[in-house]
């Protein structure tokens, strides 16, 4: 714990220290040491002797304090016994003080972190850095590997472009994204991401299908069942940030109407996850939003299903015999988890955990020669 001093603010800042646990479980200050080794030792030279520090050391320290503190902490009558000033032992009282009524926290904090840290030491453990689209079946995931206890998912939700481009820039190790089943070339999903992804330099390791719709209130009231119905009855829409596979897959479904985003009511408001969607409609903010079953399902409105979709996920070859991968990998071909994700609403195992064919999952790549 460190202390700072401006001359109207005291901040107090926390830090620990990594090694064997010593007998004291409560946060160490080493201004409050030197304090309590004065005032035990009655001078400086015994402070000194009794934390196996130079005099010079601890002369200077305190001196430093006090000038960092602007107040003093030892008085220095010359050819007295050094004792604290009216300031150091304010400052001791407040330590036994905070120490005895923050005790209980101090020690879950402390033992929440030796529990985060033993992962790092468990040579056994591994971690895998993840950014990718919002996706329920992933949250599920990385709680059923945390239950197991080997693999640890450090998920980042963002947009599918921007969990690609994490991916290519070195920030994570997986990225996560979504399709529709076979897009078809010169489709807007081929212009997001086929300047992202090459073939021979990424993996698509299978994960999920899905079903994406319109989140509707309880009855569908408004009797929404397509986008047309959406431009028909005016309904209020709430839309998905530019950026996410959900918002490229609505740019996609209206192309396929013939239908402009100016037509939607609401185009332009946007929410950031498919979850902040389904409360915009269940607290009757919107009538209706582009999303995902689960989502539909968690906060109890109606679903209609639109259109089938692949949750691919990406990594870079280099990275398919890593250890967290093939731990990854592992975790998806278990029969364990794809009967848990098969109870999600609106998801189904899809190839899980097998290494796939970008060509096949995202034909928009032609290597055939042109003929002569």
């Amino acid at each position: 714990m460190h202390l700072r001093h401006t001359r109207a603010v005291q901040k107090i800042e926390l830090s620990y220290s990594l090694g064997p646990r010593g007998p004291d479980a409560l946060i160490r200050n080493p201004l409050m040491d030197l304090l309590h080794a004065v005032r035990s030792a009655g001078s400086i030279s015994a402070a000194a002797k009794a934390l196996d520090l130079s005099y010079r050391h601890v002369w200077g320290e305190l001196r430093r304090w006090e000038q960092l503190l602007g107040h003093s902490l030892i008085i220095w009558d010359k050819g007295q016994a050094a004792r604290l000033s009216e300031f150091g032992d304010k400052l001791l009282w407040a330590e036994r003080q905070a120490q005895a009524r923050l005790s209980p926290q101090i020690q879950a904090l402390q033992a929440d972190l030796e529990r985060a840290f033993a992962v790092a030491f468990d040579d056994s453990a591994h971690v895998l850095t993840f950014y990718a689209s919002h996706d329920d079946a992933l949250v599920a995931l990385r709680e059923h590997a945390q239950s197991l206890g080997q693999l640890h998912l450090d998920i980042r939700m963002t947009g599918s472009v921007d969990a690609i481009r994490a991916l290519n820039e070195g920030r994570c190790l997986m990225a996560g994204f979504h399709t529709q089943e076979s897009p078809r070339p010169g489709s807007l999903a081929e212009r997001t991401y086929k300047p992202l992804l090459r073939p021979g330099l990424h993996k698509i390791i299978g994960f999920a299908r899905r079903s994406q719709g319109l989140m509707v209130a309880k009855g569908n009231p408004l009797g929404l069942h397509s986008l047309q119905d959406l431009v028909r009855s005016q309904a209020r829409f709430v839309n998905r940030a530019l950026g996410t596979g959900t918002r490229v897959l609505l740019e996609e479904l209206l192309t396929q109407c013939q239908l402009s985003p100016e037509q939607l009511h609401g185009y332009g408001r946007t929410e950031p996850s498919h979850a902040a969607v389904a409360q915009a409609v269940a607290s009757g903010q919107a009538d209706a939003g582009l999303g995902i079953a689960a989502a539909a399902a968690a906060r109890g409105l109606d679903f209609v299903p639109l259109v089938q979709e692949r949750y691919h996920l990406v990594c870079l070859k280099s990275a398919l015999e890593q250890p967290a991968t093939l731990a990854l990998r592992e975790l998806l071909r278990s029969p364990a988890w794809q009967q848990q994700l098969g109870a999600i609403a609106g998801y189904s195992p899809a190839q899980c955990g097998e290494v796939l064919a970008m060509r096949q999952l995202l034909p928009w790549w032609d290597f055939r020669k042109p003929k002569a």
